[in-house]
């Protein structure tokens, strides 16, 4: 079970890494300018899937920033078909009570891949290419020991020991590494959509919210209703702050005063605060949001001008 919900991780990840973490940023020696040329040379021969050609090219610059960024990525390239560890053998004879050791957590050429961004971050801090690869690396094993740190809760046993890995793996260093590429890379969007998808992931909407927060702040004037949207639904559905999703879908409403899915769901929030309000008998305030969600709904025949006018119509008959 414990090796069904490893993968299950590892499949999350390998998604958003299929879809994102190839991208070449900034700053990273993303694209063959500033570069030397053996690290444009590795570079390509990585890209073309030679991974040992590409390390042995890389290798004639080892100290190389840029070179370093990319010798991680050959190692991270080469886990993906790695196969999973392996606990080691048991001794012979095994000793009365001996118990095997639980399977390793990171693939060898994880662990290698982890310090060389680590040292291509050390060596050019203000490089988002390391940062990310870092991120997208240990993600899936933050993810993991999450999970297994959540089911050991619910049956009131320890969590795992994390303190001997060779890397730290925690959710706190996935989200450093998200937030500093971040930083690094003031104009993409990759780190950033990733900082929120892991965020949600592991149950730290704190480190979501500043993604989406940041996404928003990212996006030109003519482009900002779609990532308002999104974080109006985060802050709706999972933050579980209605005022504050209620202000994202009015800016949405700015740009697209017509978008009747968004006008709905203003109207629904304010019609939910109005009938919690009429099951506490605070029937001022549940005035209040009634006349809030009118504002927004067009079609008085539709289900939500139907149960507006059915809590209208309440209010009248407790006023008499």
């Amino acid at each position: 079970m414990v090796r069904g919900r490893r993968v299950a991780s590892l499949l999350w990840v390998a998604a958003l890494a299929g879809s994102a973490g190839c991208r070449h940023l900034p700053g990273s020696g993303g694209g063959s300018d500033g570069l030397s040329r053996n690290v444009s040379e590795g570079k390509s021969l990585l890209e073309s899937g030679q991974t040992d050609a590409a390390l042995a090219e890389l290798l004639k610059s080892p100290d190389d920033p840029d070179s370093l960024y990319y010798q991680g990525r050959v190692w991270a390239r080469k886990a993906e078909s790695a196969p999973l560890p392996t606990p080691p053998p048991a001794p012979s004879p095994a000793p009365a009570g001996w118990q095997a050791p639980p399977t390793p957590e990171l693939k060898t050429e994880e662990v290698r891949a982890a310090q060389l961004y680590e040292k291509a971050i050390a060596a050019k801090p203000d490089s988002p290419g390391p940062h990310l690869g870092l991120a997208q690396l240990l993600a899936p094993h933050a993810a993991h020991l999450h999970d297994l740190a959540e089911e050991a809760a619910k049956h009131k046993k320890p969590a795992p020991a994390t303190a001997d890995l060779p890397v730290d793996v925690s959710v706190d260093r996935v989200i450093r590494a998200y937030q500093f590429a971040m930083q690094a890379d003031p104009t993409g969007s990759v780190p950033v959509d990733e900082l929120v998808r892991f965020g949600r992931r592991v149950g730290r909407l704190d480190a979501a919210e500043a993604g989406f927060a940041e996404m928003v702040h990212r996006k030109k004037e003519a482009e900002t209703a779609e990532p308002l949207a999104r974080y109006g639904d985060f802050l709706a559905e999972e933050k579980k702050d209605p005022m504050g999703a209620i202000e994202q879908y009015r800016q949405v409403l700015i740009w697209k005063p017509d978008d009747d899915a968004t006008r709905n769901k203003v109207a629904a929030i304010y019609l939910k605060m109005a009938a919690e309000s009429f099951a506490a008998q605070q029937y001022a305030i549940a005035d209040d949001r009634l006349k809030d969600a009118s504002k927004y709904i067009t079609d008085r025949t539709s289900a939500q001008g139907q149960t507006l006018a059915e809590y209208q119509n309440k209010l009248h008959s407790i006023r008499r």
